[in-house]
């Protein structure tokens, strides 16, 4: 398993086609939407000026980022994407 260092945090990115109603699937790279993802692991925070700042996410929330943030980093047979707590836009509740 990946243990992420400072602000970073492990995502398993959710895959979500578009489909017709016909069943033919969709791809669409001119419209660039943020993305879902579940919370893997979350590093210990960022230390700013001699304070470790906690991190605002938990492993097991749902979140949504930006298309094109972070590493993608395989893991066995898993895809995993590293990014850093600031490239994640909002928790899904």
């Amino acid at each position: 398993m990946l243990k992420p260092l400072a602000d970073r945090v492990v995502l398993k990115v959710r895959e979500e086609a578009q489909k017709t109603v016909g069943g033919i699937v969709l791809t669409s790279t001119s419209q660039e939407k943020p993305q879902v993802a579940d919370v893997v692991a979350v590093g210990p925070g960022k230390n700013h000026h001699g304070t470790v700042v906690s991190p605002a996410i938990k492993v097991g929330d749902q979140v949504v980022f930006e298309k094109f943030a972070g590493t993608e980093v395989q893991d066995g047979d898993e895809t995993y994407l590293i990014i850093r707590e600031k490239d994640i836009l909002a928790i899904v509740e």
